[in-house]
């Protein structure tokens, strides 16, 4: 259903929109989670990295496709600020018509490219039968899973982050039961693993069909709003191709890190593959500020109420930061226990600690520099979100973990650490653009 966040309370709009979405999230994350806690308790060290380098590839070309779709959330909240109902149906139509082209095209070139793409990654020797099947049975996939994130960028943009909760909540539960059954019962391992995944998701996306269907969307589709059009299509792209830049760079930084920890070792790959997991969860709420900063920022500005947008950037950054230090301080005390959830290999839980340790600090900077780009996006310049990140990733972030594994052979604390200094420069930079932007007028679709 669609709902008009320009009015009322800031702070009751953030809460309305981003807990449904917080908990899509958060059960879209234990895909992953639930991939390596399985896998680690029925087969060893090889299987949980396969697993590990084989979601992160996955979680790569996921974001991705999200950052991809932002572009419609945007595109339909300007247009449902505006109360332009026309405009939100082309943009939902277009959108339809552009990602069914992508995911199919997506998933032939992977399917060509799995093998070097295992290779690039530097996957350990004993890791990598697994990595491939994994990742073969994944691809085939894509279109499911582009489609169920592209239905929920709609229904965001028409202000409901509801109903991809529940679609979502129905595949993590098939999920964990379809793992137990793969990989427990059947012993199929990493193929077990992203069979579970796949199918899943694949409910998912049949669950959103029928509620498309039977619910009241305030969208009427006609057969023009499903041919292509260069202004809609332009506009969709536009906001979205940066941020799908913008978090594949994000990826690519975490793979190289990924590189650089297989090369010293089965354990330190096992362990950074483990963290970069927990850390995806830890993420859950600065991430969803970036979605609902978007959402709600959108319509506020096609409303024409840019004040009320910038209150919303402030309030949702207030929370990223309050969380991220509670979780820093916690996982100070707690980490290797943490880990240990995932592992039974006390070699893996202890680098795996100090890894966290020092990457945990990420979760205050990142949750700042998100919201900030969630602004951007709402502004329709989302290529501010994707300078901010690359001149971090290749200044700072990239550079930092290369320097501390080098100087640091015995620990991984100081590679976390370099991974927050990445967060902090974007910070940084996000504070020039937004002070350059307030001197600017907003452009929108609408």
């Amino acid at each position: 259903m669609e709902r008009n966040l320009t009015t009322g309370s800031i702070w009751k709009n953030i809460f309305y929109f981003s807990l449904p979405y917080l908990l899509s999230y958060f059960l879209q994350t234990l895909y992953g989670m639930a991939d390596l806690f399985i896998i680690g308790q029925f087969d060893g060290a090889a299987g949980t990295t396969a697993v590990s380098i084989g979601s992160q590839v996955m979680h790569m070309i996921t974001v991705i496709i999200v950052g991809l779709a932002m572009g419609t959330t945007v595109s339909i909240a300007q247009a449902v600020g505006a109360k332009d109902k026309k405009q939100a149906s082309r943009c939902t139509g277009n959108t339809i018509t552009l990602f069914l082209g992508v995911s199919v095209v997506l998933m032939v070139i992977l399917l060509l490219l799995v093998k070097p793409i295992v290779l690039v990654m530097s996957t350990p020797s004993e890791a990598v039968s697994g990595t491939v099947a994994y990742l073969t049975i994944c691809f085939i996939g894509i279109p499911f899973i582009t489609a169920y994130n592209i239905i929920s960028s709609i229904f965001r943009g028409l202000g409901d982050s509801k109903s991809p909760m529940y679609f979502i909540a129905v595949a993590c539960a098939a999920n964990i039961a379809l793992d137990y059954l793969f990989m427990g019962a059947l012993h199929l391992g990493p193929s077990g693993a992203a069979l579970g995944t796949t199918l899943s998701q694949t409910l998912s996306v049949i669950l959103a069909l029928i509620a498309i269907r039977k619910r009241d969307t305030g969208i009427r589709l006609t057969r023009s709003d499903l041919s292509p059009q260069t202004a809609v299509m332009g506009q969709i792209l536009k906001i979205g191709v940066p941020i799908a830049l913008q978090d594949g760079f994000i990826q690519i930084a975490f793979i190289i890190i990924t590189i650089i920890a297989n090369r010293r070792g089965l354990e330190a790959a096992a362990a950074v593959g483990i963290v970069e997991k927990i850390i995806s969860f830890l993420f859950l709420i600065p991430s969803s500020m970036l979605s609902t900063v978007s959402a709600l920022g959108a319509q506020n500005i096609g409303a024409g109420k840019q004040k009320r947008a910038e209150q919303t950037m402030w309030c949702a950054a207030l929370i990223a930061v309050v969380f991220g230090l509670i979780v820093a301080i916690t996982i100070q005390f707690i980490s290797v226990p943490v880990v240990c959830l995932f592992t039974t290999d006390a070699e893996v839980a202890r680098l795996g600690g100090q890894y966290i340790r020092g990457y945990i600090w990420d979760c205050i900077f990142a949750g700042v520099h998100f919201t900030f780009s969630g602004y951007f996006c709402a502004c329709g310049r989302s290529e501010f979100s994707f300078l901010h990140n690359i001149i971090a990733i290749l200044l700072v972030r990239i550079p930092g973990v290369y320097l501390t594994s080098i100087w640091f052979p015995d620990t991984l604390f100081p590679m976390g650490i370099a991974t927050a200094c990445g967060s902090l420069t974007s910070i940084i930079i996000c504070l020039l653009v937004f002070r350059y932007l307030k001197k600017k007028p907003i452009r929108t679709a609408v």
